[in-house]
Parts: C-alpha cells; sequence; structure tokens
C-alpha cells in the first residue's frame, strides 16, 4: 500500500539543484515504488477538473523564465495512462464532480521536476490532474475523498503545491525561515492531528497569517485533495521540512 503524499515542488531551481531536498526525493522514489502516479498540480488550474488522458509520451513544459539555459534543456519522457484517467473521470462523475479529460497537455513543472527526481527513468505512468483553486476547502478535500483505495492499488497519488507560497514576500540569500511562514505550518500540522482536521478547512480566517502565507490558494489546495486522499485510518505526518528564501515552505506530508 502507497500512501497518498503531498510534495513541494519549490522553486524551478530544483531540477538542476543537489542539495537536502533533492536527495529526499530521491530517496523517497527508491522506497516507494507506484504501478502509476496520479498528481495534481498548482501550475495546471481550470474551472473544471481536467485530466491528462493520454498514453503517449509527455511534452516537457517549461513555464518559467529567466532561468538558466540548462534547466530548458532537462526532458521528462513519462507516458500517460488513458486507462488510468477514464477510471478516475468515472470515479468523480459518479461522485457529482463534473471533469473533462485533456489529450494534449505536456507536463508542467510542477509535475516534472518533482518526478524527475523521485522516478530519472521516467519509467512510472503519470496522470496530471488540474486544480481549481477556488472551490472551497470541504470541496477540495471531497475531490480528494474519491480517489481513497488507489493506494491499496499502488498507485501514488501526489498533491504538488506549497503551503507557504508569497514570491513578493521571500528573502533572496536567507537560509533562516521567517518567524511568521514557521507559524503557518506549525499550524496546519497541529490542525491534521485533530479530529475533522480542526480549523483546518477555515485556515483562511484561523490560521496566523494566513494572507501572508497563501496570497492566493492554486498552491495550497493540492495539500487538501492529498490529505482527502488518505485514509482516515492513518494520522498525517510530517515527512520532511526545509524553507529556502526566508519563507518557501518545503514541508512534505504523507497521509
Amino acid at each position: 500500500m502507497i500512501e497518498p503524499l503531498f510534495l513541494a515542488h519549490g522553486s524551478p531551481m530544483l531540477a538542476i539543484q543537489e542539495n537536502a531536498y533533492s536527495e529526499f526525493l530521491r530517496s523517497l522514489g527508491q522506497s516507494v515504488k507506484p504501478q502509476a502516479i496520479v498528481i495534481f498540480t498548482a501550475h495546471w488550474e481550470s474551472q473544471v477538473l481536467t485530466i491528462s488522458a493520454s498514453d503517449e509520451v509527455y511534452e516537457t513544459i517549461y513555464d518559467f523564465y529567466g532561468f538558466p539555459e540548462e534547466m530548458y534543456r532537462i526532458k521528462y519522457p513519462a507516458r500517460g495512462s488513458s486507462k488510468l484517467a477514464g477510471r478516475l473521470q468515472a470515479k468523480l462523475e459518479a461522485a457529482g464532480i463534473p471533469v473533462r479529460l485533456d489529450t494534449s497537455r505536456g507536463l508542467d513543472h510542477g509535475s516534472w521536476v518533482l518526478l524527475q527526481k523521485m522516478y530519472p527513468e521516467a519509467d512510472v505512468p503519470v496522470v496530471q490532474v488540474s486544480v481549481h483553486p477556488f472551490l472551497s476547502p470541504q470541496e477540495q478535500i471531497e475531490i480528494g475523498n474519491v480517489l481513497r483505495g488507489l493506494d491499496a492499488e499502488d498507485i501514488l497519488v501526489i498533491g504538488s503545491g506549497v503551503t507557504v507560497h508569497n514570491l513578493r514576500a521571500v528573502k533572496w540569500g536567507q537560509s533562516e525561515p521567517e518567524p511568521w511562514a514557521l507559524q503557518f505550518d506549525e499550524w496546519l500540522l497541529e490542525q491534521m492531528q485533530k479530529p475533522g482536521y480542526g480549523e483546518l478547512l477555515n485556515y483562511e480566517h484561523a490560521a496566523p497569517h494566513a494572507r501572508m502565507a497563501v496570497p492566493r490558494p492554486e498552491h495550497f489546495v493540492p495539500l487538501l485533495i492529498a490529505l482527502g486522499s488518505g485514509s482516515p485510518d492513518r494520522a498525517p505526518k510530517e515527512i520532511f521540512r526545509a524553507y529556502e528564501f526566508g519563507t518557501l515552505s518545503y514541508l512534505c506530508m504523507a497521509f
């Protein structure tokens, strides 16, 4: 059985960096051997949940600007799985969640930067799914709930985002995290351990420094989806945490 994960994709520079986080991802990939991957990426937004449904090799999308040239030469030639995409579509529609299929979109950096560290051979089928950032937290959890049970089939569900993601607040060159960023993540960890996730679903109003940490929700909602997809019999657990530029969180969770 493979636990659903929330993984921070952080800076695109992770693609060419060797550090504690890249080593963690490499080790994680060596220890977790899925039959397929379903990844919800913060860098694909749509008002209707959209699922990549192709058996072809994905195009590698470079959805970032001004980075070293070597990053634009990286290819991550994973294949999709139309069969798994169809299964997800059926599950979500049965739960009353509108869904579309997409047969042409490539993997954005919210997906391939993580996956090329975890599975560098690109030998695991990948189904990429969009997020609708403006659904309520409860609705995001319910999307995850629909995916419960995939873990028993060794299908790895990943929410790819960042808990503290405010690019206007980054402190370039600062290695120590800002206190407010720590306080926000600590609050999240505390709430996820409570029955019904405590005040997590009201995080916008209840969490300390919520507006600073989450000025826009697209990077936060993959956490809620991954959390919802986990077994209620397992306690959420922190599996990695670090900070870059003072505020950018690399908190990762297993559910």
